[in-house]
């Protein structure tokens, strides 16, 4: 908690042309804003889900496979339900620095480092 998963969301909407009130979606798990060319762009907090059926209760399918932005908070919760490619953002804050690592996650090639 408070190592800047809001703040980076809020930038990046910002470059995107986002002109909404971005801000953690915490009790309404999603936002719907809009980008520079009115496309949408969705805003996720996964913390308060207390089970992976309140993510199928909101239809997390028709967000994720919109072809539209999608950002999420507290993404470890609904893990196994994210797409077989997309980009995780770690961010690890010590002595009071942050530490931003990006990847693309792919798990629909075999894994062949490790073969």
């Amino acid at each position: 908690m408070g190592v800047g998963k809001t703040t980076l969301i809020k930038e990046i909407c910002h470059q995107l042309g986002v002109e909404d009130n971005v801000c953690s979606p915490t009790f309404a798990i999603v936002n719907q804003y809009s980008d520079a060319t009115g496309h949408p762009v969705y805003h996720f907090d996964f913390y308060r889900l207390k089970n992976l059926d309140e993510a199928y209760d909101i239809g997390y399918e028709e967000y994720f496979y919109s072809g539209e932005y999608c950002f999420t908070e507290w993404t470890e919760k609904i893990e196994s339900l994210l797409p077989d490619r997309y980009v995780r953002i770690e961010i690890d804050e010590h002595d009071g620095r942050r530490h931003i690592e990006a990847h693309i996650v792919d798990t629909s090639t075999p894994d062949t480092h490790n073969a």
